[in-house]
């Protein structure tokens, strides 16, 4: 797909983007109401050590009263320092290790406590006005490295949200859009870059969470909208069954996942999953669904608006500068990473680096 029909797809399918007109099934319905508790422990490794050597573990210490509540983190270590260090931007926390050289078996073991609840958002209930501070807006209404707000990217949501009547609308129109015209692409590696610039330009609409849901976030900024994605991690099943929505156990090491939110005035910040709706349509079984599919219209209406408490909150960072490395910024940190002899080690190569993350429920 060229530049110019990823445009002309816009604006066709921005007629057909608005939500099916049948109400969210019982069967995927996320609520809120009933807290649950876990415990992540992340372990790392160096597979082969030498030199001096570091690493970075992201934290589980986004908070929100309504849905993510943080209770801290411990950690065991044989490293020379170890302490928590935060993004002097958007405050993101990550334990920061740095290991003598010369120790020949370096490992770091964090033990993390939250509490999270499903959560949903009724749009056909204003609940303003809400605001955000003039710092808030502006943070989540900038360009970022790989999410720019011009260009292409300006023209896209011009064109997507042309007559749309309220800033609902708008997201409405976007999230519709990337549910239509995007593609979960099962050979990109982890989940993805999130360079949305590139994807347009390309017309290569495939990818996964960070690149689909990063496509709302940027749109949505570029619109007037400020948003943000949130990296995260799957702890549980979905305990509406399905599949591709959920952990399968406890072992958690490759289940990252970035959520995305919209901040409307009417309703303060809300959900917003169109890179999940494309996981059900390509991995739900029998596999490839149609859109009209049930599983698909259900995940399609619920996740604009709602999501399940199933999956913690890291951050809301992007241009991540690891303190104390030369490494270039990173887009984003959702995974752990570590430093040999000056060099990141490959953090999407859990069994070589190595690291591995557990959850599990608590009874509290």
């Amino acid at each position: 797909m060229s530049r110019r029909d990823v445009l002309k797809a816009g604006a066709a399918i921005s007629v057909l983007a608005a939500f099916p007109s049948v109400p969210v099934h019982a069967a995927f319905a996320p609520r809120p109401g009933t807290w649950r508790n876990f415990e992540l422990v992340t372990r790392v490794t160096i597979a082969e050590p030498t030199g001096f050597m570091q690493g970075w573990i992201p934290l589980p210490a986004f908070s929100d009263p309504i849905w993510f509540k943080p209770a801290g983190s411990t950690w065991e270590t044989n490293a020379k320092t170890a302490e928590i260090v935060r993004d002097p931007k958007y405050d993101a926390e990550m334990l920061h290790v740095v290991w003598a050289e010369g120790e020949n078996a370096p490992v770091v073991e964090i033990k993390s406590t939250f509490a999270t609840q499903s959560r949903a958002v009724d749009l056909t209930k204003p609940t303003g006005p809400h605001t955000l501070s003039d710092a808030e807006r502006a943070l989540y209404l900038a360009a970022t490295e790989l999410i720019p707000v011009d260009g292409i990217v300006k023209e896209t949501s011009d064109r997507l949200t042309a007559g749309a009547k309220s800033d609902l609308d708008k997201a409405q129109l976007i999230y519709g859009w990337i549910v239509e015209a995007t593609y979960r692409d099962p050979a990109t590696r982890g989940c993805g870059l999130g360079d949305v610039a590139s994807m347009l330009e390309s017309g290569n609409l495939g990818g996964k969470c960070a690149d689909l849901n990063a496509l709302f976030v940027g749109l949505a900024r570029a619109a007037g909208l400020p948003a943000r994605d949130i990296y995260g991690l799957r702890v549980a099943p979905s305990e509406f069954g399905y599949r591709s929505l959920g952990t399968k156990n406890e072992v958690v090491t490759k289940a990252q996942h970035c959520r995305a939110e919209v901040f409307l005035a009417d309703f303060g910040w809300v959900p917003a999953d169109p890179a999940d709706v494309r996981k059900v349509i390509l991995e739900e079984p029998p596999g490839n669904l149609p859109l009209t599919d049930d599983k698909v219209v259900q995940a399609r209406s619920a996740l604009f608006g709602s999501w399940e408490g199933n999956w913690l909150a890291y951050n809301t960072a992007h241009d991540i500068a690891l303190p104390g490395s030369q490494a270039p910024k990173l887009g984003f940190l959702m995974y752990p990473q570590a430093e040999v002899r000056g060099m990141l080690l490959d953090c999407l190569d859990a069994d070589t680096f190595t690291y591995a993350i557990t959850a599990r429920e608590l009874a509290i």
